[in-house]
């Protein structure tokens, strides 16, 4: 009995170590020679795009990204940046496109003269883009190309 229990014992701490090692070699790649339990440096810091092209949406309802550099912008609930070129009375002069017709609405689904304030916080859901490569590659394939395969002759 006693030795059953002694090799269950060392099946345990086996696994618990090939686990432990696992981890650690799944996350080096990104951590380097880091072990889990430490915070090593920073990652250097990369070029933020800046560019008025808008980017493609990966699927319908994808909040749009920011093309251009966001430094500096005051959000916060004394100001907000982006709408001095992104608030209707300004998109003639600026050329940018207009909050959508959503951030007027408030949690009732009523429309308002401005934007609702639970969407004047604008970074919580579009984010500005780095120039940089990804850390994983990946092999997303957005909607439109998923249902353009599916269907003979392109899309629906």
């Amino acid at each position: 009995m006693m030795k059953r229990t002694a090799i269950a014992l060392l099946a345990v701490v086996i696994a618990a170590g090939v686990s432990s090692l696992t981890a650690q070699t799944l996350t080096s790649g990104l951590r380097g020679p880091t072990p889990l339990n430490d915070e090593g440096p920073a990652p250097p810091m990369t070029p933020m795009r800046n560019t008025s092209e808008r980017e493609v949406r990966n699927y319908p309802e994808q909040p749009p990204v920011i093309p251009h550099s966001i430094d500096g912008y005051q959000v916060d609930l004394n100001g907000n940046k982006c709408l001095s070129c992104h608030a209707r009375a300004r998109i003639a002069e600026s050329k940018a496109p207009m909050v959508s017709i959503t951030h007027f609405m408030d949690r009732d689904g009523q429309f308002l003269a401005s934007v609702s304030p639970r969407r004047f916080f604008c970074t919580e859901c579009h984010v500005p883009q780095n120039v940089t490569t990804p850390p994983v590659s990946n092999d997303f394939t957005d909607i439109d190309t998923l249902l353009s395969r599916s269907t003979p002759g392109g899309r629906r």
